[in-house]
């Protein structure tokens, strides 16, 4: 079987302030961890209980696009599987930004000017949602952003630059890479 691309996002269980810092990452539990492959136009939602199959699918994918992936999404993963996450082949969507720019943009903003859309909600209100029992609503939240990650990797490999506007409110093109085989893995 060939191994798949795919999208990726997870929401947290417990928040920064919940764990005692954003260095304590790996203690903000799995939420909910949805993926979108792109080979077969199909979701996958996972549950906590269901991380090791989440993991399994990270793991034996052929690139996995998200965005904060290496310093948020990995990092909470950490709790669950002892591997090496830097190893596996990402394309995260804010490290080639901060990588160009030299600070960081919020996925939010950039589908805004990019896409012109906006995400539905925010992480903290994910939470709320978790707190409350209200899992379907956190499924819909992060397939959402799972959607709009999707999107914008779409534009970039389309068009080679994202957009943002700069702090004197300008429109910036920020050009972009997104050629799948500097960061995917070779078919096994």
């Amino acid at each position: 079987m060939m191994p798949h691309a795919l999208v990726f996002d997870l929401e947290t269980q417990r928040s920064a302030d919940d764990v005692g810092g954003w260095e304590y990452r790996h203690r903000m539990g799995l939420a909910v961890g949805v993926v979108y492959d792109l080979d077969r136009a199909e979701f996958r939602v996972y549950t906590e209980r269901q991380a090791d199959a989440l993991i399994s699918d990270l793991v034996h994918a052929r690139l996995i696009v998200g965005f904060n992936l290496r310093r948020f999404d990995f990092d909470v993963l950490r709790a669950y599987a002892d591997l090496d996450w830097n190893a596996l082949p990402a394309l995260d969507i804010l490290e080639c930004i901060h990588r160009r720019l030299g600070f960081r943009l919020k996925l939010d903003h950039l589908a805004q000017e990019t896409l012109g859309e906006r995400k539905s909600a925010d992480g903290l209100q994910s939470l709320a949602w978790y707190k409350a029992g209200e899992i379907e609503r956190v499924i819909e939240y992060c397939k959402q952003d799972v959607l709009l990650t999707k999107r914008l990797y779409d534009f970039g490999r389309q068009h080679g630059y994202l957009l943002y506007r700069d702090i004197q409110g300008r429109a910036v093109r920020l050009p972009v890479d997104f050629d799948e085989k500097l960061f995917s893995q070779q078919p096994r």
